[in-house]
Order: C-alpha cells, then sequence, then structure tokens
C-alpha cells in the first residue's frame, strides 16, 4: 500500500484527539526506507516476525505520502535510515540516494565486522549523520538471546562516533529489555567512556511493558548525554518514567514506519505485549505469539496509538506546549541540524 489509507474511525482519532495536540511540525527521528528486492523478507537473528505483515517494502515517497495522509496540515520531516536486516550494501546506497534527493538527514546500518576506516570513509562520503546499529549484524556464534551491545556496535565504531560526534541510533538487546543488567552496564560505559557520541536509546530501551522498565531508570537519570526515542512504544509508563529521569530536552518522537502503519492496539500481560488485530486483515498470525485477533472494529494505526499514548504521559506529567513541541520536534532538529 502506498501512503496510508485512511479510514472513518482514523479522521475521529486524527480530528478529535490528536490534530489539535500536536504542533504544526514536527520530526520524525526513525524511520524505515528500502526496496524488496534488498532482501530482509524472513526474520534475522533476534528480530520478530510480525513487521513483515505490514510492508515488503517502503520507499522515501512512500514514507513522505504516509505522512501526508496521516498528519493532514502537519509538517513532518523523516530521519532516513535503511533496513539493517537486508543487504546493507544496497540499502544503504539507497537511504543516501533519498537522503540527497529530498535533503534529508541519514543514519547508516553498520555491520560489527566493519573496519573503522571503512566505515569512517562511506559514513562521511555519503554525508551521514551518524550510524544505525543492529543486533543481528553480530557475530554469527552469539546465540540472538545473548547478544551484548558491543557485539554489534564494538568500541572501534563507539571511537570514532565520539571523534566525529556522530549520532547512534540504539536499539538494545537482550530478553529483559531496558533492566537487563549487561544493557544498563555497556549504556553507562558509552555514555562515560565516549561522551561525543550522540546516543539515542531506541523505542526507551524497548521497554514495552512495565516490567521491562525495572529500576533501570534509577541509574540511567545519571546520564548527561543520551537521548531517548519512543518509537513504536505505546506504554505511557515508560514514557513519563523517562521524562522524569532525563527531562523532556532529551526525549524524542520516533514512529518506526512503515510498521507502525498497522492497524492494532497493544497491551500487555506478565511482561509480554499483544499487537490486537482485525480478523482476517493480516493472514495467518497464529504463528506470531505477539499476535492476537479481534473482531473489534474502531481499530486505528499503531502511530496513532504511539501518539495517544505520548498525550496521555504529557498530561499526567503537565507538560507544557513548549515541551511538548521540544519532544515532537525541536529537540530533533537540534540534534539533526534543522535549526
Amino acid at each position: 500500500m502506498f501512503g496510508y489509507q485512511m479510514s472513518e474511525y482514523d479522521k475521529i482519532v486524527y480530528a478529535e484527539q490528536l490534530q489539535d495536540f500536536l504542533p504544526a511540525s514536527m520530526v520524525d527521528c526513525h524511520t524505515h526506507i528500502w526496496k524488496k528486492e534488498f532482501g530482509g523478507q524472513t526474520p534475522a537473528k533476534g528480530c520478530v516476525a510480525w513487521t513483515r505483515m505490514v510492508a515488503k517494502e517502503c520507499t522515501a515517497e512512500d514514507l513522505l505520502q504516509t505522512y501526508r495522509d496521516l498528519f493532514p496540515g502537519k509538517q513532518v520531516k523523516p530521519i532516513l535510515m535503511g533496513q539493517p536486516e537486508a543487504d546493507l550494501s544496497k540499502t544503504n546506497h539507497y537511504t543516501w540516494e533519498s537522503a540527497q534527493k529530498h535533503s534529508l538527514p541519514a543514519l547508516y546500518c553498520t555491520d560489527y565486522a566493519m573496519s573503522p576506516e571503512f566505515l569512517e570513509e562511506e559514513v562521511i562520503r555519503g554525508g551521514f549523520a551518524g550510524l544505525k546499529p543492529y543486533l543481528n549484524n553480530s557475530p554469527s556464534y552469539v546465540p540472538a538471546n545473548e547478544v551484548r551491545i558491543f557485539d554489534f556496535l564494538p568500541p572501534e565504531h563507539l571511537r570514532l562516533a565520539d571523534h566525529h560526534g556522530w549520532i547512534i541510533m540504539l536499539h538494545i538487546p537482550r530478553p529483559m529489555r531496558l533492566r537487563d543488567p549487561m544493557n544498563i552496564v555497556q549504556m553507562m560505559e558509552i555514555e562515560e567512556k565516549y561522551p561525543n557520541a550522540k546516543v539515542i536509546i531506541a523505542h526507551i530501551g524497548r521497554a514495552y511493558a512495565e516490567e521491562d522498565i525495572g529500576d533501570a531508570f534509577r541509574i540511567l537519570k545519571n546520564t548527561k548525554n543520551m537521548m531517548f526515542d519512543f518509537t513504536a512504544n505505546t506504554l505511557d509508563r515508560a514514557m513519563i518514567a523517562c521524562i522524569e529521569a532525563v527531562g523532556p530536552k532529551r526525549f524524542m518522537f520516533g514512529s518506526d514506519l512503515p510498521i507502525v502503519k498497522m492497524r492494532m492496539y497493544r497491551t500487555t500481560e506478565k511482561g509480554f505485549y499483544y499487537n490486537h488485530v482485525p480478523r482476517g486483515l493480516y493472514g495467518d498470525v497464529s504463528a506470531d505469539p505477539h499476535m492476537i485477533e479481534t473482531d473489534e472494529k474502531n481499530i486505528t494505526n499503531f502511530l496513532y496509538e504511539e501518539l495517544l499514548a505520548f498525550k496521555r504521559a504529557a498530561q499526567a506529567l503537565r507538560l507544557s506546549k513548549e515541551d511538548i513541541k521540544d519532544i515532537l520536534c525541536r529537540n530533533a532538529e537540534r540534534l539533526f541540524g534543522f535549526l
């Protein structure tokens, strides 16, 4: 599907709950673009399967049309990333072409085995703003549930990012997600050893259920540089905990488009999340433990659900309009050099 086909219920949700809440301009710091011929059709190590039910590809033009469809009356600028489960050479080249064509910032998808010399040349020559490492691009001998941050974001890449002041979009690994002690130790080590690297912890550290939060922010509140995005996260409690710990200047909007086109809402139980989707819309979902079919009629898209969760968090924290503008637009503008 090119762009997004708004349902009547989508239109009601946007008009009554989101349109006046959202600022006129937004920056989406977390998107993926690729073409299906680049691969990535089957889940790689440590990756969930349900995301492939939404899109086999997402061109830059598709992405930009999606914003026009979802956010009438608003201006949305994306940060472009490739598909880290696809052929990295092809997806990075396409991201570079698209960034040049549309005058947008982009991040370079990495593999742990890339030499510092190769990586530095690629990023500088392509004008990339930084790096997008991902847990599947780690040594094959490391089991998916045992992958550590430094297995796919090695120190030599971190030294480069620190030297050049590059941005790093970091999707943390491991089943315990944000509260995992190894993740917290390595996040703090990055903060202390590489202070010039501009690290964004994606998805609030994948804290999709309250159990994922643990006491992580008791430690992470001591950071000074680390940013967080709430990409593909509908847990307002995680948003509240993060903003309380680091403040609204270090919290940012990201979508994870195209997967948030999915028509769904999310619930959690005993630390496990479930995506509730209209029956039959995405074919046979029985093999995916995260998917539950429902006969409910009024279901909007994942992206609206994410923004509604942020609205609840903003109301609970009594954020000002200026705070909301920072989170949805200006923090990313400052970080990526729009301003």
